[in-house]
């Protein structure tokens, strides 16, 4: 039997230098992301109990009580299925349309203009959200914009893209699937790519169709890239600010509330009212709510595959 000490005793003085240049190097980064990331969402924590004025930091211990308002607060409830209902339907065209468009790209397509295309998906995604927004906004505006010029060519009366509640946040799901597909679409297309052609040359040889290739070879294969994807998606999806913010947010002269997400009630609360634990046990519920979806989708996706 070999005890840890005799195990630490063992290790060649070579490993030990390796080890020491790699601790040495990761060090700095380790530190910035401590103080960039931990401190800041222990600090978070520690607020979420107190009567947190950004002026008046610690000024009442509350324990749970900022918890247990914000269950009772119509504004944070409104806030939480207006989020839920974007990242689900986010997730599911973004991911669905990349994954129909990865597979048509990898067995079609390829060469400089399987290249081209994938650059012109990906551009999006190289754009800042701001910039972006603000020429959606102008597609999605009621007497002059593109979109509803399209539909009036089709025989559709305009549409208040920017002044209903409901089509609002049906504009920033269109956005922001358009912003998202190109990533999902290139990391999926990697992991197509990545799959040996032997599987599907022997499923051919076997007489399997196109559908059943995909579906029983490439669907499986390609499952934890999926799961990647699927995670991604949803935690950006529930961190949702800037187009809220920018297209449709009562800041910008719509209508109070129109769509209402989580990290914008975060943002009123903390910086337009000043109630900074309020805010902090706000964003305490998203970190566990973003957590759980988490897990769910490791614990499902990774069964289904199983």
């Amino acid at each position: 039997m070999i005890f840890p000490l005799q195990a630490v005793r063992a290790v060649p003085h070579r490993t030990w230098l390796r080890y020491r240049f790699v601790f040495i190097v990761l060090a700095p980064i380790m530190a910035l992301f401590f103080y960039l990331r931990i401190l800041p969402t222990a600090t978070a924590i520690v607020m979420s109990f107190f009567r947190w004025e950004l002026i008046k930091p610690a000024e009442q211990f509350l324990g749970f009580d900022n918890y247990l308002n914000l269950l009772k607060d119509e504004n944070f409830r409104l806030a939480f299925f207006n989020t839920t209902i974007f990242a689900v339907a986010t997730t599911i065209l973004s991911v669905f349309l990349a994954l129909l468009l990865a597979t048509l790209l990898a067995r079609f397509v390829g060469g400089r203009i399987g290249a081209g295309i994938e650059i012109l998906y990906f551009a999006p995604v190289l754009v800042s959200m701001v910039p972006v927004t603000l020429g959606w906004r102008e597609i999605f505006n009621y007497q002059h914009g593109v979109l509803n010029a399209m539909l009036g060519g089709v025989g559709i009366g305009p549409q208040p893209w920017l002044s209903d509640q409901t089509m609002a946040l049906v504009a920033v799901v269109i956005l922001s699937v358009w912003k998202q597909l190109g990533y999902n679409l290139i990391i999926l297309l990697v992991g197509m790519r990545a799959i040996p052609r032997i599987y599907q040359e022997a499923a051919a040889v076997d007489g399997a169709s196109a559908w059943q290739q995909f579906r029983h070879i490439t669907l499986p294969l390609l499952a934890p890239v999926t799961l990647f994807v699927i995670v991604i998606t949803t935690i950006s999806s529930y961190n949702v600010f800037t187009q809220v913010y920018v297209l449709a947010s009562d800041v910008q002269g719509a209508p109070g509330k129109l769509v209402r997400v989580i990290v914008y009630d975060i943002f009123e609360n903390g910086f337009r009212f000043f109630k900074m634990g309020y805010a902090a046990a706000e964003a305490v519920y998203l970190f566990l709510i973003v957590l759980v979806l988490t897990v769910i989708q490791f614990r499902f996706l990774r069964g289904a595959r199983t």
